[in-house]
């Protein structure tokens, strides 16, 4: 089962790392600057890198030094785990780096912290600067009070696999670009057999479906001033009864589930589960797969809307360097070795608007139709983010919890938005 931290990816999988300097680069430390006369040295933490991609990143550093001779770059690693407490930590000290990675929901919580540098004047300094080599929609990802505060730099997005071997058993088409719920359920009754142990669907019932289902559904998860809770509204019980209405028909009970890692993974990789609601993070692990399989975007109800996540990088409030930093930060996100670097070790995608520079990833297959990865980033759905953002997810998870129990899916909806609606106050 699929949950934020394994979104977070490779950064994850150094949890259990301990911090890393990147090989080639000093390690990064704000409150020591070891330039040469003329030299600027730009300091830049990041999560994603260690431990799987620092020779990636080492080769980044090293083209963009090799173009801008008078800045150096000085990188730092943490595990994800540890990660956001280092940097507090530095910002709260004053010896923030000068730039910094940021998954989306942290980036919204450091911009209205004012950690964040307002990007329009270093922009405006860098002439190589084309704003239009990333997604429009990635960047107005990371804008805050109508002001650039971070530029996009990857992104994964949760997308539809189905097993064809199965559907092809069942005699039932493939999935399309213009499914609906509707259609997913009755594709999932038909391929499901449980007396084979084969089913039709598989998608966790959990916060992060639950705001991607409510968008689906033409809803909201809050007002659009953000001060009350609106995910108890008819779309909201559309999206519920939509999640919880799955486990134990087209998909396994949550008791047969319970807390087995990879349980829905293990089913895709074994032939049992015809459609998988997961993200582009899992192809690499199927590549060797027995039998043929492909990807679509999700299907929605009034409609579509796709769970995108996405990483930026930023420059520090405090940094003394900003232009520097800004051109260190372009280079990263839109120059042509870094999108390299990314296409070619799957070290998840550059949210570039030019699908043609993804040529390369594009027509890796299996799946054969990447392209859904693109045309999702298109329809982003954004998770929702307040102050105490765990409370208000465990509130959600919860009544998500108690509806699949039997509970009234309009009374457990609107007890949760009573209480977000307490934690907004």
């Amino acid at each position: 089962m699929f949950t934020r931290s394994r979104l977070v990816r490779s950064a994850v999988a150094g949890a259990a790392v301990a911090a890393l300097a990147l090989s080639g680069c000093s390690k990064g430390s704000a409150t020591k600057d070891t330039s040469a006369p003329g030299i600027t040295t730009i300091h830049y933490m990041t999560f994603s890198a260690a431990p799987d991609h620092l020779k990636d990143l080492g080769d980044i550093v090293s083209a963009f030094e090799a173009a801008n001779p008078n800045i150096k770059v000085s990188v730092e690693t943490a595990p994800y785990a540890d990660y956001f407490t280092k940097l507090q930590t530095a910002i709260a000290g004053g010896t923030a780096p000068d730039t910094f990675e940021l998954d989306y929901q942290d980036f919204v919580t450091y911009a209205q912290g004012g950690s964040l540098a307002d990007l329009t004047a270093p922009a405006a300094s860098d002439k190589g600067w084309q704003p239009s080599l990333l997604s429009s929609a990635a960047m107005q990802a990371f804008t805050y009070s109508g002001k650039q505060y971070a530029l996009p730099e990857s992104f994964s997005t949760v997308v539809l696999l189905y097993n064809k071997a199965l559907f092809d058993a069942a005699g039932v088409g493939y999935p399309t670009a213009s499914w609906t719920w509707a259609d997913e359920t009755a594709a999932a009754q038909k391929l499901t057999n449980k007396a084979k142990g084969i089913y039709g669907d598989f998608q966790p019932v959990s916060f992060y479906e639950f705001y991607k289902s409510v968008n689906q559904a033409g809803g909201t998860m809050f007002s659009a001033d953000g001060k009350s809770a609106t995910f108890n509204s008819a779309a909201g019980v559309a999206a519920a009864k939509w999640l919880i209405g799955k486990p134990g028909t087209t998909m396994p009970t949550l008791q047969a589930i319970g807390n087995t890692p990879d349980f829905d993974t293990n089913l895709f990789k074994a032939g049992k589960l015809a459609m998988w609601h997961n993200g582009n993070w899992q192809f690499d692990g199927l590549k060797d797969a027995k039998f043929g399989w492909d990807v679509v975007v999700e299907p929605g109800d009034a409609q579509q809307a796709s769970a995108v996540f996405e990483n930026a990088v930023a420059v520090s409030a405090q940094s003394k360097s900003k232009d520097a930093a800004f051109k260190w930060l372009d280079f990263l996100t839109t120059s042509q070795q870094s999108v390299t670097a990314r296409v070619n070790s799957s070290w998840e995608l550059p949210p570039v608007s030019d699908a043609s520079r993804l040529s390369g990833y594009l027509t890796i297959t299996p799946p054969a139709n990447r392209q859904a990865i693109m045309d999702a980033l298109g329809k982003q759905s954004l998770p929702p983010v307040i102050a105490q953002e765990q409370q208000m997810q465990d509130i959600i998870n919860d009544a998500l919890t108690k509806a699949a129990g039997g509970e009234d899916v309009q009374k457990a909806l609107d007890d949760a938005a009573t209480k977000v609606n307490a934690l907004l106050k």
